[in-house]
């Protein structure tokens, strides 16, 4: 049986059946290729990174950047400042994912550079804990946020729960079934989202027109001169820009990478950071510092005092801010699962592809499933708080693996090739918001997580070197169940 689709979704598959007479099993030998539809283009690919860097961050509580600084033009500096540095992160990635052409971004750059055991260590700590977890907490915002709009009776716990695993279960649905889907939920919401930023950039012009310029004149009094809380206040600036690197987790579903992922990288980064700086020069033309700080819903009290009756926008704004996120976090949450089972660091069986649709339909289904796990974690922004700084620990170390291959891949044509000294800026500056938390604040918490970090090892030798378990019928079953079959498979002898 042949079965061919043309162009680069590339479904080619032969099937040769046979049964021996003197058995009553069916020996099956496949030669098959099952690989990725290749349909994340320029604008999909841009608001995959602007999907998931704006969350719920930005419209609730920028007050975290205003305390540390303490004074309106170094925030401001700040939140500028912490764009050029991821910035200088996508133009790294954007030669990354053009010279290693696979998905799953930190993953696929850091087994090319470094080997088995490194790309391990963040495929163990990113599937476990860092991706899932993300996942969860947006979502619990998500329902937080619907659960205002309604009345319920029970527990005030239970059913924003339900409501977050309800969404998780949707958005793992929808990426399944569909690259497209997916991405057209990521247009759809991105462009929401936008627009009630936009709303607020436009409200904060037009004030800025009439005058409401008091908290701009002499906009750095009273700034902080400590350069350990300037670092802490770009940490968390960076963490409301984290995602910048989402679309080289799905390198291998972009068309033509060579062209679009530089140029959504770029422009992305570029977006966000403009919308970032005109959102929060928005919301001081309607309030003081001291009242910014005062509250817990910045967002929400600028929509109180300018738009009044309409503020109602705002609310519904972060709604779709927040599903969109998790939406771009569940799309290339799986691309890590995938790519780790395809290199035999998870079970082979996770990096299988959906043969009707063409989706990482086992990857998709794991990652969503731990992040339902952890949902019923009660403290889980603690947990996710002490193992942030690893994210920035796999960002430093990938700047490096540019660096090593830059001499190992000499040869290697580069259709992007950024000046060294971005890549080597954006290293130091990932090393330093490895080590200023912990200079900082030193807790034993950052202990535990290195310790989880090296601790998978004790699965590693076992597991992966040795392959000392076998989960062969598993497989088999599942590949029936769920119609699943491997990204690539070498013909039998």
């Amino acid at each position: 049986m042949d079965v061919n689709h043309d162009g680069t979704d590339g479904l080619k598959q032969r099937k040769t059946d046979s049964m021996s007479n003197s058995s009553l099993a069916q020996s099956v030998t496949v030669e098959t290729e099952v690989v990725l539809k290749k349909e994340v283009g320029l604008l999909s690919g841009i608001s995959l990174i602007v999907g998931t860097i704006i969350g719920s961050g930005i419209f609730i509580s920028p007050k975290g950047v205003l305390d540390m600084t303490q004074s309106v033009g170094l925030s401001l500096v700040v939140w500028t400042g912490s764009g050029v540095l991821a910035m200088l992160g996508a133009l790294t990635y954007s030669e990354l994912g053009t010279l290693v052409r696979k998905s799953g971004g930190e993953y696929a750059y850091i087994l090319e550079a470094f080997g088995q055991v490194p790309a391990f260590l963040f495929a163990w700590t990113s599937v476990i804990v860092i991706r899932p977890s993300s996942i969860a907490i947006i979502c619990l915002t998500f329902s937080e946020y619907l659960t205002t709009f309604f009345p319920y009776c029970g527990s005030p716990e239970v059913v924003p729960k339900v409501i977050a695993a309800v969404a998780i279960v949707t958005l793992m649905v929808i990426n399944s079934m569909s690259v497209t889907a997916a991405a057209r939920v990521q247009i759809l919401f991105t462009a929401a989202k936008l627009g009630a930023l936009v709303i607020v950039m436009i409200g904060g012009i037009v004030r800025l027109a009439q005058g409401h310029t008091t908290q701009f004149q002499d906009s750095f009094a009273g700034s902080t001169s400590s350069p350990s809380t300037i670092a802490l206040a770009f940490y968390q600036a960076l963490w409301a820009y984290d995602g910048w690197n989402n679309l080289n987790y799905v390198t291998e579903e972009i068309y033509k990478p060579e062209i679009n992922l530089p140029r959504a990288n770029i422009l992305g980064v570029a977006l966000v950071t403009v919308v970032y700086v005109l959102t929060n020069i928005g919301y001081l033309t309607a309030m003081t510092s001291s009242e910014l700080l005062a509250s817990s819903a910045v967002a929400v009290t600028w929509a109180d005092r300018v738009l009044k009756s309409a503020s109602v926008i705002l609310p519904i704004a972060v709604l779709f801010s927040t599903f969109g996120a998790a939406n771009g976090s569940v799309f290339t949450g799986g691309r890590v699962v995938y790519c780790a089972g395809r290199e035999g660091h998870l079970p082979e069986l996770l990096s299988y592809v959906y043969v009707r649709r063409l989706t990482p339909l086992p990857s998709i289904v794991f990652t969503c499933a731990i992040s339902l796990v952890m949902i019923g974690i009660s403290n889980i922004g603690q947990l996710v708080d002490f193992f942030s700084f690893t994210a920035w620990l796999f960002y430093g170390l990938t700047a490096l693996s540019l660096l090593v291959m830059r001499y190992t891949k000499r040869d290697e044509p580069r259709i992007v090739r950024v000046p060294i000294v971005i890549t080597i800026i954006f290293l130091l500056c990932a090393i330093y918001l490895v080590i200023a938390p912990i200079v900082e604040n030193p807790q034993i918490q950052f202990l535990y997580a290195s310790i989880f970090i090296v601790g998978g090892l004790i699965f590693y030798v076992p597991l992966v070197h040795f392959k000392l378990v076998k989960i062969d019928k598993l497989t088999m079953y599942m590949q029936l169940f769920m119609e699943i079959a491997p990204p690539h498979v070498e013909p039998d002898s």
